[in-house]
């Protein structure tokens, strides 16, 4: 990594910070800092559960605890029992709360005018153009891969959406019980690995390796998010789990995929992967490929 590059990346980290107002404690001209601003904005008209206000934000129980009490003293929150489940904390906003939070999000869109007044109109697309790439890409940047236990929650929840994708891909749509399986039996060490892609603690993307042979591989169950894609996050997972068939001691990996899935088919030759005769009889299968790694 140049260290031109992180230079830069340093000095518009504390360019952002400044100008957005991180060291002040009247935020967007309001008698607080932006970390209460920020949770004001985060709990909303709805409420929020505390568990989930804690994941979103990215911060301890504690520190989120602390700043609830804050807001709660001022009178523009209240933190009670949930609705379906009591032993769960829910975060609402007071009457006062709703409207400072009308205020907040008032004083956001005059700043960010504030931002955009003084640039053309053609700068002001470069400008904002850039700032949705920036975002994805610091999402894909702050995304954590990592192995979990196949039948957990997340992954079950992208091995559904996977499969619905498959539904709507293929001609005669799909049906998990006719194609090769990949259980979790089959894609936990020392079978295999899941893994799972995360992103603000929800899942965006899954992959898998199931050994087939002593040191080979299957791939499966690939899928990444569509706000995901396009950056490079389907690159990473498979690089991922080529480090995990090597450290479990597999030497080849191999795949098979279907002619609708043409991206797919474009990631596995860019990384490597070579068409080979078929090796199994998967019938949503038009292409096999495999890579020795």
């Amino acid at each position: 990594m140049e260290s031109e590059e992180i230079s830069i990346v340093r000095g518009f980290c504390r360019s952002f910070t400044r100008r957005v107002g991180v060291f002040t404690d009247k935020f967007l001209g309001r008698d607080r800092p932006l970390a209460e601003a920020r949770l004001i904005f985060e709990i909303g008209g709805q409420g929020q559960e505390v568990r989930d206000l804690r994941s979103n934000l990215g911060v301890d129980s504690g520190y989120l605890s602390r700043l609830l009490r804050s807001l709660e003293r001022q009178g523009l929150a209240r933190v009670m029992p949930g609705q379906k489940d009591r032993r769960l904390r829910r975060a609402e906003l007071t009457p006062a709360g709703l409207t400072e939070l009308d205020e907040l999000i008032r004083r956001g869109q005059d700043f960010a005018a504030a931002l955009l007044e003084p640039l053309s109109p053609t700068q002001r697309q470069r400008f904002v153009s850039a700032m949705l790439e920036v975002e994805r890409l610091w999402d894909l940047s702050a995304t954590v891969i990592e192995a979990v236990d196949p039948a957990s929650k997340d992954a079950k929840y992208c091995l559904d959406q996977y499969y619905a994708e498959l539904d709507r891909s293929f001609d005669q749509g799909f049906d998990l019980a006719q194609s090769i399986t990949a259980d979790p039996s089959e894609t936990t060490p020392p079978h295999g690995i899941f893994l799972l892609a995360r992103l603000n603690g929800q899942p965006i993307g899954c992959g898998a390796i199931k050994r087939i042979e002593p040191e080979v591989g299957s791939v499966k169950r690939m899928w990444v998010d569509p706000s995901a894609r396009g950056l490079g996050l389907g690159r990473r997972m498979l690089q991922s789990l080529e480090s995990h068939a090597l450290e479990l001691g597999m030497r080849k990996l191999c795949l098979e995929t279907n002619r609708n899935l043409e991206a797919a088919q474009s990631l596995y030759r860019r990384c490597g992967y070579r068409e080979v005769s078929p090796f199994n009889n998967d019938p949503y299968a038009d292409f096999w490929f495999e890579k020795d790694i």
